[in-house]
């Protein structure tokens, strides 16, 4: 009589492990690179940012502004432009904004550039009647790293520099 033993197989032979094995690290080395095309993808897209979605809104709103002006001053200190004297045609930090109100008076706004944590922050000043400045209205970009005025052949130009040294001309003229 045979005697016949029954043997259960438990686990893997060695050539199925091997198997799941470099199934397992051929996934995981597809998802790392993916997630590094990924990782790139952002950092060109937020290099662009400012490009797309900054520069745009301050070219709208400095134009809107410098646009309805009556008249407009540079000045390289803020005491400079609040006192309205030495008033300059090169590189500024400070354009001083006048606009003529319904009432006959003229009220005045003040776009100025403060450097802060190495960066240019371009401000919107409303100049009061009586007292002085405190606190900025708003703040119309804070990721410019240099901001800076001209006035150049009567034309009057503001040249941003963004965070990935790309620089952008805005230009106008005071309408007549």
């Amino acid at each position: 009589m045979k005697i016949t033993s029954k043997l259960r197989r438990r686990g893997l032979t060695l050539i199925e492990m091997t198997l799941a094995m470099s199934l397992g690290m051929t996934i995981a080395v597809m998802m790392l690179a993916m997630v590094n095309q990924q990782v790139a993808f952002l950092q060109l897209f937020s290099a662009q940012s400012f490009l797309t979605d900054e520069a745009p809104m301050v070219g709208m709103y400095v134009g809107k502004m410098a646009g309805k002006a009556d008249r407009f001053r540079l000045h390289a200190t803020l005491d400079d432009a609040l006192a309205g004297r030495n008033p300059q045609l090169g590189e500024s930090k400070f354009m001083v904004m006048n606009y003529r109100q319904p009432d006959g008076t003229v009220r005045a706004s003040i776009l100025a550039v403060e450097t802060r944590n190495g960066r240019d922050v371009l401000n919107y000043y409303l100049v009061p009647t009586v007292g002085s400045i405190a606190a900025p209205q708003w703040s119309i970009t804070k990721k410019a790293t240099r901001v800076r005025f001209s006035v150049e052949e009567g034309i009057l130009r503001m040249r941003l520099t963004g965070p990935a040294r790309e620089q952008i001309t805005y230009s106008g003229t005071m309408q007549q």
